[in-house]
């Protein structure tokens, strides 16, 4: 569920505190592990807001499914990490490369396929060739994988400035007969330069169109894809500057691996559990922390509600204060049982971007 930050995610009662009074902060190490999917489908959600942004004033909404294409289970902690922090991508994007990620949605959502990929060289498919034999490490990508309809190559091997030369003088004729597009991945320096330059080349040679809105369309047979120090900054900086320079979004996508699914903490969005209510000889006190050197650690006091507040924002307020209105905290787990659950399309309905509502 998509709500402002400094709300409460979730309440814990301890149902037998005769017996077991420390239970409800026992759990507070695991609960708050909810900090690392909570925050990528955060950051994930913020760039397809960037992405989707950029198609609406550039190119087509349409595409942002594929837009943002996880490369990051191999920069991660763990195949655990790699299926939490990737699933919590695919709320936002359907494109993956981390299998981990779509054996948790089956498993635990109901999800038969939560993403998807396509046919990708990674260097060593490349140099393994030799540089003397790049046009037909190249052409070997178009014979095997030129029917699928997408099919990505690294370029940046050598020289990507000459990469594009190949596919579009060499090569050209192959790339125009297959019936796939043909993805050219730079790998290597400055990426809203290279982007650019590169898209620029491909044009030179493949030709573009220019859409309703005035921006150039690179031919429907060649793509882009940028998969190096990608970031949310690197991401708008990107976008900015083919915007700059009439070439729309739809030319390019963004694959992104540690910035995507490692480069957070809990202090990313500021997570905490806290107590925040007690009950001594039969009545309930209020709980909280006040540190006179930073209020920002202020913590909440008394039994929660979450829900709709006065401008259209959820809110969190005391049990006491909660006005009319559903409260979207809901039991979810009780003396060994769940009783509470959801499949992956509800939670990609709940975090979809209204576009007709704004950016």
């Amino acid at each position: 569920t998509v709500l402002p930050i400094q709300n409460a995610l979730m309440t814990v009662e301890n149902t037998d505190p005769g017996n077991v009074p420390w239970l409800t902060n026992h759990f507070e190490t695991l609960l708050s592990e909810v900090w690392y999917p909570c925050t990528v489908a955060t950051q994930s959600r913020a760039i397809k807001q960037i992405i989707l942004a950029a198609l609406e004033r550039t190119g087509t909404p349409e595409l942002i499914d594929f837009k943002l294409h996880d490369f990051g289970f191999r920069g991660v902690s763990s195949p655990e990490s790699a299926a939490l922090g990737g699933l919590a991508h695919l709320v936002n994007f359907m494109g993956t490369d981390t299998m981990a990620a779509l054996q948790l949605g089956k498993y635990f959502y109901d999800e038969p396929c939560a993403g998807y990929s396509i046919p990708a060289s990674e260097h060593s498919t490349i140099t393994s060739w030799g540089k003397d034999k790049e046009v037909d490490a190249y052409r070997n990508m178009i014979k095997q994988y030129g029917n699928f309809p997408l099919y990505a190559c690294v370029s940046d091997s050598w020289d990507i400035m000459n990469a594009c030369d190949i596919w579009g003088t060499t090569l050209k004729e192959e790339v125009l007969a297959a019936n796939g597009t043909l993805v050219v991945r730079p790998d290597s320096g400055d990426p809203p330069q290279v982007v650019l330059d590169v898209i620029k080349r491909l044009m030179s040679h493949f030709g573009h169109t220019t859409n309703s809105k005035g921006f150039d369309v690179l031919n429907d047979k060649v793509r882009v894809i940028q998969g190096d120090g990608v970031n949310i900054d690197s991401i708008g900086l990107v976008l900015r500057t083919l915007e700059a320079n009439g070439i729309s979004a739809d030319n390019v996508a963004f694959g992104m691996g540690g910035a995507l699914l490692q480069k957070l903490n809990r202090d990313t969005q500021c997570f905490a559990f806290k107590c925040s209510s007690t009950k001594r000889n039969g009545h309930q006190y209020d709980v909280f922390k006040q540190p006179a050197t930073d209020p920002m650690k202020n913590s909440k006091k008394g039994r929660f509600a979450v829900c709709d507040g006065p401008h259209g924002h959820i809110i969190t307020v005391p049990e006491e204060s909660w006005f009319a209105g559903p409260n979207y905290l809901r039991k979810v787990f009780e003396n060994g049982m769940v009783t509470s659950t959801t499949d992956f399309q509800a939670v990609r309905a709940r975090a979809a971007i209204k576009r007709s509502a704004g950016l």
